[in-house]
């Protein structure tokens, strides 16, 4: 097992969320990739295979194995940048198959873009609003009212939660346990707290206790979602590219850029730098 460590969604190759990608000859019994991602100890590792058309792909976090992480996906493009040189490789996932770009930088490291799978979104479900909401200590009067509670999906299912100020969100706490247990029932792969400073440029923090996580500091399954959220409440109705910044609350600053078309449903295109780790 040939295991590289890339952090994606990096900023000035510094900061981004640490990745394990393991090229392997074929794919290992669950538990043995369950305990290799616990040893590797970051929110995801990619396990990759060759395939007739590209690569087989399977993600775990140390706890669990999720349909779809996006930051292991940019960190998998820039592994595979290294090894075969620029361009768009196909990914065959659990449930979807998606495409990954790696374009060389002008440093000499490597960025990556990935086009997610569909998106949906539909309004969470009262009873599990009111539970979260309360297990982070929130109120009403702690919602940015345009966007209402949201379950949306890019690949993976996130229950997305827009703050009034950037204050309470750097102020996120909540009792891990508890947060797993709702989130587990729900489906969920993290939980995206988001605080829009503009129409375009949106602040974020996701708890993945549901991994072993206690939050990530880039989540490109969650940008995804995001994006095709945004379009399907209309507030990006036409498409258009957002940017959103997360990890700075934990000293790990990262940038992502996701740009949709204007179709519901459709897949939505997320980017970032990445740096190699050690």
């Amino acid at each position: 097992m040939d295991v590289s460590r890339i952090a994606a969604f990096s900023e000035n190759n510094a900061g981004g969320n640490p990745a394990g990608v393991a090229f392997v000859e074929a794919m290992p019994p669950d538990a043995e990739m369950l305990k290799t991602a616990a040893e590797i100890g970051y929110s995801e590792t990619a396990f990759l295979t060759r395939t007739s058309e590209g690569w087989r792909v399977r993600y775990f976090a140390p706890e669990s194995e999720v349909p779809f992480c996006g930051h292991a996906t940019i960190a998998t493009g820039a592994a595979l940048g290294q090894r075969f040189g620029a361009g768009t490789y196909k990914l065959e996932l659990n449930d979807a198959n998606i495409t990954v770009e790696a374009e060389a930088t002008a440093d000499g490291g490597w960025g990556a873009a990935l086009q997610s799978p569909k998106t949906w979104s539909k309004p969470a479900p009262e009873e599990l609003k009111k539970a979260v909401l309360a297990a982070f200590g929130l109120t009403a009067g702690d919602l940015d009212t345009r966007l209402p509670v949201t379950i949306a999906n890019g690949g993976a299912s996130h229950l997305v939660i827009a703050l009034a100020s950037r204050g309470i969100l750097a102020d996120m706490s909540y009792p891990y346990e508890e947060v797993k247990s709702l989130m587990t029932s729900a489906g969920l792969t993290t939980i995206s707290l988001i605080w829009a400073e503009n129409d375009r440029r949106f602040h974020a923090r996701n708890p993945f206790p549901v991994g072993g996580v206690y939050e990530d500091p880039a989540t490109g399954a969650a940008a995804a979602a995001l994006g095709g959220f945004l379009r399907d409440h209309g507030w990006l109705k036409d498409g258009g590219t957002i940017e959103i910044l997360q990890g700075h609350d934990m000293g790990a600053p990262s940038a992502l850029t996701v740009t949709l078309g204007p179709t519901k449903g459709e897949s939505v295109r997320v980017s970032g730098g990445t740096h190699v780790i050690g």
